[in-house]
């Protein structure tokens, strides 16, 4: 497999908990995800936040008052796919727990699903765009070793 150059940051904000995020979301770890969800170079900044900075964020970039699992913000998808993804550690380690997921499959399901958002691929807008989506997801999960997160 050809896999295109990826240009990665890795940041983690200060939250209660930080440290054990830090030490399964390790830059080998997220290069691999983010790489195999890329179709052409990146140049990505991944964060890593807790929930005020998450509700911060999708407050003031989608007018939505609570922390969300993953926030895409996507600069251009060509040449180069420039976005940075930020997620809100708590939401992911709840919606993990809840949904009975490994911790590490379902980061490792947001961080391909954002690489998707930033490359173009939307799922909110109709239910064909959804279905194409969610298959590249479930395809490419399986590819890395994950089960089904749907």
């Amino acid at each position: 497999m050809n896999v295109p150059p990826l240009d990665l940051t890795l940041q983690f904000g200060e939250f209660d908990g930080a440290a054990a995020h830090r030490r399964l979301l390790t830059r080998s770890r997220v290069a691999k995800w983010l790489a195999f969800a890329l179709q052409r170079q990146g140049e990505l900044t991944v964060r890593i936040v807790g929930e005020d900075e998450g509700r911060a964020l999708n407050r003031e970039y989608r007018h939505k008052d609570h922390a969300t699992n993953v926030l895409t913000f996507d600069y251009s998808s060509e040449p180069v796919v420039a976005a940075d993804l930020v997620l809100c550690a708590p939401v992911v380690e709840r919606e993990a727990e809840a949904q009975g997921k490994a911790l590490e499959a379902h980061y490792a399901h947001l961080l391909v699903h954002g690489a998707l958002h930033a490359q173009g691929y939307e799922h909110e807008t109709n239910e064909k765009d959804a279905l194409e989506m969610e298959a590249l997801e479930v395809l490419m999960l399986a590819a890395l070793g994950y089960p089904n997160p749907y």
